[in-house]
């Protein structure tokens, strides 16, 4: 394996590590550790690296992990990280699995949405199959190798996949004992992850996603879709008012990005009306930038900007899937949260960006139109999405005058998804708002949609709102002054 240079560890200050798992090198090892150590020591039994062949007991110590490490830019990393998905970027995984059931949840991680980009190949014999096999060939990016052997067999089998392994190889270990001692031995030699059961598919894709993590990387906001389930739900309406509650309730900047182009709201909605908008981004993906994309997005208040859509009838949109997932991808690297506004039509693109999203809330009303149409869209969500937790189901206009509608309980169980949100059927709050060009807060802030709306944003933001400041009496009176 490939030297490991001295870098703190939480566990033991004498600990070393490193995320790359190579051929032995000459200047390779690290001094032994100093005698008088535990007699317990469990790799007693096993050959010190330092007397493999080309391994030099002088070697020149050079600059630790530690310095060249930014731990602000560490901060910020896991930060973004948390608030949207990052994709594992053109890799090449092996995959050696030892168990049934190991490959079938390393199975489910390779189809994972996030592993689309990465070329995976699952192959049983575990650890003793990985040195064979590489004893012919090149090692890929990434092997994933499972051992269910004792401490001093695993740690000798990966002495010997060091010695057939390229540099730059990257190897995650599954192993049976969760023993601290055994991490940390495996650390030492170069070994970048260490996974024992339980963990599930997401866990994997997790693991090596964090290895391929860039602190340098652009920053990358959680992106939200609104689907309706029919024309008429309501979609529109609910996403624009979730986005103004994620800027103006909780303190957050966020992007609404209306994709309805000919017959887009949102501009009325936010009486706003931009001369650029979505349609001039979509049309020139390659040469959007922070600088042309500020110019074209719209500011309704301090914190929540508009990517507009034209509203006009005067051409034929004929954009490609690859436009719009270029184009969403850099506006999400433009806020915390992107909320994307999808019309009821379908297409390649519609089906990417609801696949890929890290949140879809799907809108309907308590009919059978829409309950047939939320079916088929949350089954194929499901498919295609088999890590993530399903799509929030949102019920609106419940409880229209004079109108049969299915009962909310035979409604989700038909889904398999109970809704998060249930809006009641309130014409005079909804249409006022819409003359007006308002926000249900706005009109309404002590009504039960309002309530309703921030709460479904603080579910979505996975955030609670700040108290708000109370007012007091004297304040009140100069404010009439």
């Amino acid at each position: 394996m490939k030297p490991q240079s001295a870098i703190p560890d939480p566990y033991d200050l004498k600990f070393d590590a490193d995320d790359e798992f190579a051929a032995p090198q000459e200047d390779a090892w690290r001094e032994p550790p100093a005698a008088g150590l535990s007699e317990n020591d469990p790799f007693a039994d096993i050959p010190d690296p330092d007397a493999l062949p080309g391994a030099q007991d002088d070697a020149p110590v050079g600059e630790t992990a530690l310095m060249r490490v930014n731990p602000v830019h560490e901060m910020i990393a896991s930060a973004e990280h948390a608030l949207g998905d990052v994709p594992i970027p053109r890799i090449t995984v092996h995959a050696f699995y030892a168990g049934a059931e190991t490959a079938e949840i390393i199975e489910r991680a390779t189809t994972d949405r996030r592993m689309e980009r990465a070329a995976a190949t699952i192959r049983p014999g575990g650890l003793a199959a990985a040195i064979e096999t590489y004893q012919n060939q090149a090692t890929p990016s990434l092997v994933l190798v499972e051992c269910l052997d004792g401490p001093a067999e695993l740690i000798a089998g990966l002495d010997s996949l060091a010695e057939v392994c390229d540099p730059g190889t990257k190897v995650v270990v599954v192993g049976a004992a969760n023993d601290i001692a055994l991490y940390r031995e495996l650390m030492r030699r170069g070994v970048s992850d260490y996974l024992v059961p339980p963990f599930d598919a997401l866990a994997i894709v997790r693991a090596i996603g964090n290895l391929y993590a860039d602190p340098s990387a652009p920053f990358l906001g959680r992106q939200v879709a609104f689907c309706g389930a029919k024309g008429g739900a309501g979609v529109s309406t609910l996403a624009h008012n979730v986005a103004h509650s994620i800027a103006e309730r909780l303190h957050t900047s966020a992007v609404l990005v209306d994709l309805d182009l000919p017959f887009g709201t949102a501009g009325l909605d936010f009486n706003q009306d931009p001369l650029q908008g979505i349609a001039d981004a979509l049309s020139q993906p390659d040469r959007l930038d922070p600088v042309l994309m500020e110019r074209m997005m719209a500011r309704c208040t301090e914190r929540l900007s508009l990517f507009a859509a034209p509203a006009t009838l005067d051409q034929d949109y004929d954009i490609s899937a690859d436009a719009f997932e270029e184009v969403t991808q850099k506006i999400r690297g433009s806020a915390p949260f992107v909320i994307l506004d999808l019309p009821h039509v379908w297409g390649a693109w519609k089906r990417k960006i609801l696949t890929s999203s890290d949140d879809l809330v799907i809108v309907a009303t308590p009919d059978l139109a829409s309950l047939r149409n939320a079916k088929n869209i949350i089954d194929l969500v499901r498919r295609a999405r088999p890590n993530d937790a399903p799509p929030r189901l949102v019920l609106n206009q419940v409880g229209v005058p004079g109108r049969p509608e299915i009962p909310l309980k035979d409604f989700g169980a038909a889904l398999g998804v109970t809704p998060s949100t249930v809006l009641p059927f309130d014409p005079k709050l909804f249409g006022q708002a819409a003359n007006n060009g308002q926000m249900i807060a706005e009109v309404g802030p002590k009504s039960k949609a309002a309530e309703a709306l921030d709460q479904l944003a603080q579910e979505i933001a996975r955030r609670e709102a700040p108290a708000r400041a109370k007012t007091s009496f004297l304040a009140s009176l100069l404010k009439w002054k």
